[in-house]
């Protein structure tokens, strides 16, 4: 009543002569958008319910719809834009906490569309990737300095465990109640069938799944939802969820509406109850506790698994980082404010937080400086978007990267933002068993695996091109980064230098 009154939506569905009133739109969208008027024989829209999913465009089968931004205004104020204002109309209305999906979309720096990559020409020739070998292989973990042999001249194993993946990216962590059985089975078997891993979140592990344990990492977040012995000896690593790119410094949040029986069972938690994770871990409040809780896991699998910290990139992220990497973890990962989430409250995801790319960069310069680079692999995450960020990234100190936007794009999300609802019309973000089953989980599967084996071909023809053979030898080689359109400033926390500067 109050959003009729006050405000009109974002979108309008606008359709054209082409209709012939099969009603597909009607049964795609869970939203009610479309609805069937008896009396004129003819179908109505309700744009203000419209999310612009694409749904409908997509699956109407004579392209009568298409959906366009609302040219709605109101009185111009260089202040007050029409989406706060529209804001204000909705706490008013209900008098809550804003909600959003997926990563922060306001306008800022992409510092990695500000670098671009050196590539070799005479000197240094380029490398023909479909002639000559290339290596995308690399381990996460401990990387021990010292080399040592026994009386016969052998190499003594004194590494801890390690992750190793064929290509450096793996999925993020996406819980099961955020995302539906289904996209949680495409991701477990594409990390599969990949070597790589994908991360199942705060949210436990569905028994189906203890099969692709040695491609799961699983997460022990505040809430310790689904934990318990056998869910850490299933899995390749254990990650401790400590902060989250898109909500630093809050916990999280499951709808009831999403906490049906099986995932009632995987978080073991009640039937049909909200699942809040508080925001810090009630045993962790230094870097000695975070110590203990590392050891106490390592302990529980026998050392047999690598532990990884996930921390947010926030402004003291140095400080954090060189902590965790004195602490006895293996792996830190660090997630930009740009990162995606099911539900995140508006005013955080927006303005809490730094870029990744400045985090990274920062994180690895510190951790060199103090000589415990080796102590741990670095992988990041938040707005990862295609492989030249993965080369970015790597060429700025990280090991490998998360993606989970880019993975959820694949599986065919329209990035409409509203995961929060539950009414994901691609089978994604929901747990109606009506939407979910049109996430059909082996189409799913392969067009996962087919994004990232172009990437990685990508990623083999960008190091050709920089007369590079192996991704270990990237790692941290700033060198063959430039940066354009740069603040001095940023020039230096990147560590790089500016286009068109020598060596």
């Amino acid at each position: 009543m109050a959003k009729a009154m006050y405000m009109h939506g974002d979108y309008e569905v606008v359709r054209n002569h082409k209709c012939i009133n099969c009603r597909i739109c009607e049964r795609q969208c869970a939203n009610e958008v479309h609805k069937y008027d008896e009396k004129t024989k003819s179908m109505t829209e309700d744009s203000d319910k419209c999310v612009n999913c694409h749904r409908c465009v997509v699956m109407c089968p004579t392209r009568a719809l298409k959906i366009v931004k609302s040219d709605n205004t109101y009185k111009q104020n260089a202040n007050w834009d029409m989406q706060s204002i529209n804001e204000v109309f909705k706490q008013a209305s209900f008098g809550g906490v804003l909600l959003s999906s997926m990563g922060n979309p306001k306008a800022g720096t992409i510092f990695w569309d500000k670098m671009l990559i050196n590539a070799s020409q005479v000197t240094n020739p380029p490398i023909d990737p479909l002639r000559e070998p290339m290596e995308t292989k690399l381990w996460l973990g401990k990387h021990s300095a010292a080399i040592q042999r026994d009386a016969k001249g052998k190499l003594i194993n004194t590494l801890s465990p390690q992750l190793k993946l064929d290509v450096p990216i793996m999925f993020s962590a996406m819980s099961y109640g955020s995302i539906s059985y289904n996209a949680h089975a495409a991701l477990a078997k594409a990390a599969s069938a990949l070597g790589i891993y994908y991360n199942c979140g705060e949210g436990g592990l569905h028994t189906d799944f203890y099969q692709y344990g040695a491609s799961t990492i699983v997460q022990v977040a505040s809430g310790r939802f689904g934990v318990h012995k056998e869910y850490l000896d299933r899995a390749a690593a254990i990650e401790i969820k400590m902060g989250q790119g898109a909500k630093p410094g809050i916990g999280g949040h499951l709808p009831a509406q999403k906490v049906n029986e099986d995932i009632s069972q995987t978080r073991m938690i009640p039937l049909g109850v909200d699942a809040i994770s508080p925001a810090p871990h009630h045993d962790i409040y230094s870097i000695e506790d975070l110590r203990q809780l590392i050891y106490s896991l390592k302990e529980a699998t026998g050392h047999t698994k690598p532990i990884i910290v996930k921390i947010a990139a926030v402004h003291n992220i140095v400080a954090i980082a060189s902590g965790i990497a004195r602490s006895g973890a293996d792996i830190i990962a660090i997630d930009g404010y740009r990162g995606g989430t099911g539900a995140a409250p508006t005013r955080i995801r927006d303005n809490v937080g730094i870029p990744i790319e400045l985090a990274l960069a920062q994180v690895d310069e510190r951790l060199r400086a103090e000589g415990i680079r080796d102590n741990v692999s670095i992988v990041v995450g938040g707005s990862i978007r295609c492989s030249a960020d993965v080369i970015k990234a790597v060429a700025l100190g990280a090991d490998a990267c998360y993606i989970g936007t880019a993975a959820l794009l694949a599986l065919g999300c329209h990035l409409c933002r509203a995961c929060h609802e539950g009414k994901c019309n691609w089978g994604i973000a929901t747990q109606r068993p009506d939407l979910v089953k049109r996430l059909d989980i082996e189409d799913g599967t392969e067009k996962l695996i087919n994004l990232v084996t172009a990437w990685k071909y990508e990623i083999e023809e960008m190091m050709g091109g920089m007369g590079i053979n192996s991704i270990e030898a990237l790692r941290g080689n700033r060198l063959s980064l430039r940066g354009i359109d740069l603040t001095d400033t940023e020039l230096r926390l990147l560590g790089i230098k500016y286009a068109g500067e020598s060596i």
